[in-house]
Order: structure tokens, then C-alpha cells, then sequence
């Protein structure tokens, strides 16, 4: 994190608590914010650039012009893909109640882009004056309609599965079967498979695919092309690649990042 970015966070402990305050920050491409975590709900907004959050629970990846929830003291790591232009806020907790108590990632309208915008430039927002009360009532009605979109991977807890998923992890493209990776960890194919349909809800073949698909949007906001991004994620063809991308997002790859 640059110094600038950490001591803000750092000074905002002596500061009265506001219901809304935001903190604004650039990284370069492959910056890593190490695991921490804040009192507060916290919204991460990407204007620029892809960043990928992770928990002990699961990975989170936010392209452009999307965003994640946070809940409060929730420990994450952030890692950057690409420029980015990363916009927080920091809303007190239970302000936006109708909000799961887990991590997602969502889409954010016209309207939300710019009232997280227009919050990040006022830096703190207090329901004790009236002008900042009616911008904090309208981010949290923008909240309350906000659609999540399929970009997670959720990890397993048992240490079995764990060896299988960190090796995938470091190499997305592994086209290793799952009875090879499972000889390394200690259990067999099929308990493999049933701790992840237990622990992730997803079968190992739907979580492997998921885990390419995401590392294919990172390296794209890294800015390589669809077709070497298709590659080193492991995907035999651009075309299935692109198919894939588009049974889950609705769209294109190109035209997912114009967008």
C-alpha cells in the first residue's frame, strides 16, 4: 500500500467516526495490499483496473466499473491488475442492513459510480448535516438494488482440499486430471470431490473452470490479449474461452471491458 493510502487509513482512528468516509488510491499493476481489516462495511470500487480480493472464505475478482462488498472485520488481501484506480468507502456497520454478511461483487450503475465519486471527494459524510443525510440515504437506496455478479471462487477449508486448490492457484492453465493432483494431497479423488461439493458448493470441474475464467479476466485488465489470455488460463481454443466468458457475464470479453 502507497504511504499516502496507509496513512490515511491510519489517521481516520483519531478522527470522530463518520457514517460515510472514503479514501481514494492508484496502484500499479501486481501491488498486493496485505491481509487487514476495518470496523466498518467497506465498499471497493474499481474505476480503472482489476483488483482481486481475498479471504479465507474465497476470491473475489472486480473488474472496471464494479465493485466489492466488504463486511465489517472481515480479514482481506487485495491484489492489482493492471493501473488501478481503487475508490473506498467506509460505511458504519448495519447502515446498508439489507446487504449479505459475506462478500460479493456487484454491478454499479451510472448513478452509484458517481455518488461513490461524489463521496469520495467530500472524504467524510455525516448524517448530522442535512445535505451530507441525503446523499447517504440515496448511496444506501442504491445498495439495497444492487445485483451481484458471478465472479467469486469459494475455497474449501479442509486442508486436503486446500493442497488441491493451491495448486491450481499457482498454476490456473494445470492440465493435470484431479486424480493426479490428488496423489500429492492425501485423499482420494473422490473424497476431493465431495469436500468440494460440501465446502464450495461447486463440483471440482464447475470450480476449476471458474478459477481459469477469473485468472483470464486478470490477465486481460493486465492487458494482454483474449486469445494469450485464453491460453494461460488454461483454455484448449479462444473460442471456448470467449463462450465461457460469455455464459457468465452476459457478454463479450472485448465488449465486457468497453462497457
Amino acid at each position: 500500500m502507497s504511504h499516502k493510502c496507509h496513512s490515511i487509513l491510519s489517521s481516520r482512528r483519531g478522527v470522530p467516526r463518520a457514517h460515510i468516509a472514503s479514501v481514494s488510491c492508484d496502484f500499479d499493476n501486481g501491488h498486493v495490499i496485505v491481509e487487514h481489516s476495518h470496523p466498518e462495511d467497506q465498499l471497493v470500487f474499481a474505476s480503472k483496473g482489476v483488483m482481486t480480493v481475498l479471504t479465507r472464505l474465497g476470491i473475489w475478482v472486480v473488474p472496471p466499473m464494479r465493485a466489492v462488498w466488504i463486511p465489517a472485520r472481515v480479514p482481506h488481501s487485495i491484489k492489482m491488475s493492471g493501473q488501478v484506480s481503487m475508490r473506498t468507502l467506509y460505511l458504519l456497520p448495519k447502515l446498508v442492513r439489507a446487504l449479505p454478511n459475506t462478500c460479493f461483487v456487484m454491478n454499479v450503475s451510472p448513478l452509484l459510480k458517481e455518488l461513490i465519486l461524489h463521496a469520495c471527494n467530500m472524504q467524510r459524510l455525516n448524517k448530522g448535516k442535512p445535505m451530507q443525510r441525503r446523499v447517504i440515504e440515496i448511496i444506501a437506496d442504491q445498495l439495497k438494488a444492487v445485483h451481484s455478479v458471478p465472479l467469486q471462487l469459494p475455497q474449501p477449508s479442509d486442508p486436503r482440499a486446500l493442497r488441491v486448490v493451491h495448486k491450481l492457484l499457482d498454476d490456473p492453465a494445470e492440465t493435470r486430471t484431479l486424480e493426479r493432483l490428488c496423489r500429492d494431497c492425501g485423499a482420494s479423488k473422490r473424497t476431493i470431490e465431495r469436500l468440494f461439493i460440501t465446502e464450495t458448493n461447486m463440483t471440482f470441474r464447475k470450480w476449476r473452470q471458474q478459477l481459469r475464467l477469473l485468472h483470464a479476466v486478470q490477465l486481460l485488465a493486465s492487458g494482454e490479449k483474449v486469445t494469450e489470455a485464453a491460453m494461460s488460463a488454461g483454455y484448449n481454443s479462444t473460442s471456448a474461452f470467449i463462450s465461457m466468458f460469455r455464459k457468465q457475464l452476459g457478454t463479450t470479453p472485448t465488449r465486457y471491458f468497453e462497457s
